[in-house]
């Protein structure tokens, strides 16, 4: 399914955004003739378009990828490559958008950009599948092993309230910078899986969460001190049903969309809105926020906040 501008429209009212050229909640926006400065935006939503054009829209939004990237930095983008799956069925982040990111880092003077994620399914496969190596390669990025305990460290997460210490691989500790671009979809454990899911990618035992509480220290490990300068939430197909992998390609879902923010928290709370919003159309399993509670979880933490409306939005029509 591809939603029209007016069905899009309504998904971001339901998210607290707004139409086009109105009001919700009180919260005004006005798509493609907002006179909001880029300095202000806050979260920007993009319908329309493949992967690589919705990032750049949404990257104008904010001022440019310069507003996050410097020269000379070295920069981590950690996707969704969990599955062993090719990318029209949803399980991973879409390779075009992954490619372009690298691209716009390096046109804004990055001095090395690195890709991983800690796989599920054996981390070779995955890579080639996904279509996301041969994209980092193309773009000039450096796809990096995640299989082994010694590319891991240890770090405190003091404000976690049930997960205090993780492993974090060191890609990402030497990084000067990174983003956070998950594939939305749903997920059999986390209700959804979306940005603050995507940071399990990022650490080696990812069984230790599911042992314990799998909501709460999904939210403990964001409160990592090293946050992601922005999330990218690729909603370009949505996985609406036996995530987080499936292998039924009928469980993907074509929405052409996304969702950008440095505030992981609404991001989230934007990406669900959506995800909702096309279960209502087609008739599957919507998700509610007690589903998700690892949303509410971060905002306790401070890590953000699931009120859209009090937040200055974007929406584009790419």
């Amino acid at each position: 399914m591809n939603l029209n501008r007016k069905e899009f429209l309504r998904t971001l009212a339901l998210a607290g955004t707004a139409a086009a050229t109105g009001s919700w909640n009180g919260l005004k926006v006005l798509a493609q003739t907002s006179e909001k400065k880029a300095e202000d935006i806050e979260l920007v939503a993009v319908l329309g378009g493949e992967p690589d054009v919705m990032l750049q829209k949404a990257l104008e939004k904010f001022g440019g990828i310069r507003k996050f990237v410097k020269s000379g930095q070295t920069v981590v983008v950690k996707p969704n490559i969990g599955w062993a799956r090719t990318p029209e069925f949803a399980a991973n982040t879409h390779p075009l958008l992954i490619k372009e990111l690298i691209k716009q880092c390096y046109a804004a003077g990055a001095k090395k950009v690195t890709v991983f994620d800690r796989t599920c399914n054996d981390m070779e496969v995955c890579y080639k599948l996904s279509g996301i190596e041969a994209a980092v390669k193309e773009a000039g990025g450096e796809i990096v092993p995640s299989d082994w305990e010694e590319y891991y460290a240890e770090v405190e997460l003091p404000k976690g309230v049930k997960l205090k210490k993780t492993k974090i691989h060191k890609a990402l500790l030497d990084a000067d910078i990174w983003f956070n671009v998950p594939v939305l979809k749903a997920h059999s454990g986390a209700g959804l899986t979306i940005a603050l899911k995507n940071y399990l990618g990022i650490v080696w035992d990812r069984q230790a969460f599911h042992r314990t509480d799998l909501q709460q220290t999904i939210a403990d490990v964001a409160t990592w001190e090293k946050r992601p300068v922005l999330n990218i939430v690729d909603s370009y197909r949505l996985l609406k049903a036996h995530g987080p992998s499936s292998g039924d390609i009928s469980d993907a879902v074509l929405v052409k969309s996304l969702f950008m923010s440095p505030d992981i928290v609404a991001v989230d709370t934007a990406a669900l809105n959506l995800f909702n919003q096309v279960a209502e159309k087609q008739g599957f399993d919507k998700k509610e926020l007690s589903r998700v509670s690892h949303i509410q979880h971060a905002q306790d933490l401070k890590l953000g906040t699931t009120d859209l409306k009090s937040l200055k939005v974007e929406s584009i029509r790419s």
